[in-house]
């Protein structure tokens, strides 16, 4: 995946990227690089594409513009034209399960004159390339060059793949997300792989194929088909393998719009309440319309998720499509039991609840609206296929000792839940958990809620955070859940940014660029109401530029 240098942001930024990747007017930038016939050629392409020109790693490349560009529908683009053509020249094909968690198509060897024509004519109108692969050094070469099929005369496997960017140019999928074709072997009355996939090193040559969805190959196994469009496979590659996640995951996020007239007064109504500054601070409660671009997160980097459910003190985004299929508005009202609890304005009375969503999966992710998917991530990532789920540790401590009136209220719920495992299973937790997507499962939480009764009651009582607070979904839950053998820790690569630490700029320009964290959280729990202006100033063009394509839940601009 690679930063378009369309996006900008900062001086120091668009001076690393432009180093990187940049994107010009069609023909543009052709004529700096490279020959005029060669300039004239992606031209023509280009345009035939309804595409452009982009600059990567110094080279013109052709790039097609899609509205909803993401790292799956760009797999479903590249096999779906792979697979139409071999279809079109009537050649044998199936779709395999690759190790890499790539597309793969795999034809026999003695359709490789067959193939390679019938691709070959595929990409002579068509701005493809050649992905790198090991044996041909890592270089990318364009596909639409007849000469350039020499190369491949007797490859093992080749990869094909167009350049993908959004319609701002900021985002540019490339050939990590390209279709790779193997010839397998015939040996006997069986055909053998060149390498090594998830499934089976050989078929039977002569075997009847399946029609299944697309995504089967182009999103996690068992994510549910969000695609008509049928592609070959064999029965081998049909079957869930022990390691495969079927159980259908939903996402849960907690959400405030802290500028709303309404709540604001009953916010004030209760305000004495509040036993700590931070638990008052008004930028706690600020929008940045975070919750807006970590759904477009979701969308891009996990296409697995089935449906989100977005808990609300009855408000809505004016932005949101509530209409779309996949996303409900969840009230308060519809999962806290008591009505006299309600309103309430305390985050870990709201996440005690979580678990009577109706219609919620048994597991499930919740996020906070300030954290974000950086890259692909997988159910595997977050869950075993046999349900146990995995939890974060981070290398911040709750200090020892009972809570104190000097600590914040994270560490306050950090020392109660601390007490509970320590009566319970005789350990001392002393770790904090990172600020990722929790993963959760309503039976536990239904658990903990009977196991723990009187501490659960008073946590959900608490207008605002209190002294006798739990942190449920976000500490509890997985020290519980690892003691009763049903959580383990995981790991992800992660990144946590303070809004109002000096140098958060500089870290939100080297995480644009380098694009390399699973998961990252922008925190912001120390500015003010004064520093409101700066912080939105800060955020909203590197969460614009990190994520250009809007999600299907929101309403046209």
């Amino acid at each position: 995946m690679r930063r378009a240098i369309a996006g900008r942001y900062s001086p120091e930024m668009r001076r690393s990227v432009k180093r990187f990747v940049s994107a010009a007017a069609v023909g543009r930038s052709v004529q700096r690089v490279g020959c005029a016939g060669h300039a004239v050629q992606h031209r023509v392409l280009a345009e035939a594409a309804e595409g452009v020109v982009l600059a990567v790693d110094g080279r013109p490349r052709i790039a097609c513009v899609e509205e909803r560009l993401s790292p799956e529908t760009a797999r479903r683009a590249n096999l779906g034209a792979i697979s139409a053509a071999l279809e079109a020249a009537d050649i044998d094909h199936f779709c395999v399960r690759a190790e890499s968690g790539g597309t793969t198509v795999a034809v026999s060897t003695e359709d490789r004159g067959r193939v390679l024509r019938a691709l070959a004519d595929l990409c002579r109108t068509r701005p493809v390339y050649f992905g790198p692969r090991g044996e041909d050094g890592g270089r990318v070469m364009p596909a639409y060059r007849l000469a350039s099929w020499r190369r491949y005369a007797k490859a093992t496997s080749l990869r094909l793949f167009w350049y993908r960017t959004d319609p701002a140019h900021r985002l540019v999928l490339g050939p990590e997300h390209g279709c790779d074709i193997e010839f397998w072997k015939r040996e006997g009355d069986r055909l053998t792989a060149p390498r090594r996939n998830t499934i089976t090193d050989s078929v039977p040559a002569e075997a009847p194929y399946l029609r299944v969805p697309m995504t089967d190959f182009t999103a996690p196994f068992g994510t549910r088909d969000t695609s008509p469009v049928r592609v070959r496979t064999r029965q081998e590659f049909t079957t869930a393998v022990p390691q495969d996640i079927t159980f259908p995951i939903d996402v849960v996020y907690t959400w405030v719009d802290g500028a709303d007239p309404a709540w604001q007064r009953r916010r004030a109504g209760f305000a004495g309440a509040a036993y700590h500054e931070e638990a008052a601070n008004a930028a706690r409660y600020a929008d940045h319309e975070e919750l807006r671009f970590s759904l477009r997160s979701l969308a891009m980097y996990a296409p697995w998720v089935r449906n989100v459910y977005l808990v609300t003190d009855d408000q809505t985004p004016a932005w949101l499509d509530t209409s779309r299929p996949g996303i409900k508005v969840v009230s308060h009202r519809e999962i806290f039991d008591d009505p006299a609890l309600l309103p309430t304005f305390n985050s870990h009375a709201i996440e005690s609840q979580l678990h009577r969503i109706d219609g919620l999966s048994e597991h499930f992710l919740y996020f906070n609206d300030d954290v974000f998917l950086g890259a692909e991530l997988t159910p595997k990532d977050f869950f075993l296929a046999n349900g146990l789920t995995k939890f974060f540790p981070s290398p911040a401590l709750v200090p020892l000792g009972p809570p104190s009136p000097e600590d914040v209220p994270v560490s306050v719920a950090g020392k109660n839940n601390r007490a509970l495992i320590q009566e319970r299973f005789g350990t001392t937790p002393v770790r904090k958990m990172r600020h990722v997507p929790h993963a959760l499962t309503r039976s536990v939480l239904g658990e903990i809620e009977r196991e723990f009764g009187e501490q659960h009651r008073r946590t959900a009582a608490q207008r605002f955070r209190s002294g006798t607070d739990l942190s449920i979904p976000s500490s509890l839950y997985h020290y519980y859940a690892f003691h009763t053998r049903r959580a383990l820790p995981g790991d992800v690569e992660y990144v946590y940014l303070d809004v109002a630490h000096p140098n958060t700029a500089n870290r939100l320009d080297r995480l644009l660029l380098r694009r390399d964290k699973g998961v990252f959280c922008l925190n912001d729990t120390l500015s003010t109401e004064d520093d409101l202006e700066r912080s939105t100033a800060l955020l909203r063009p590197f969460l614009e530029s990190y994520f250009p394509v809007p999600s299907r839940y929101e309403l046209p601009r």
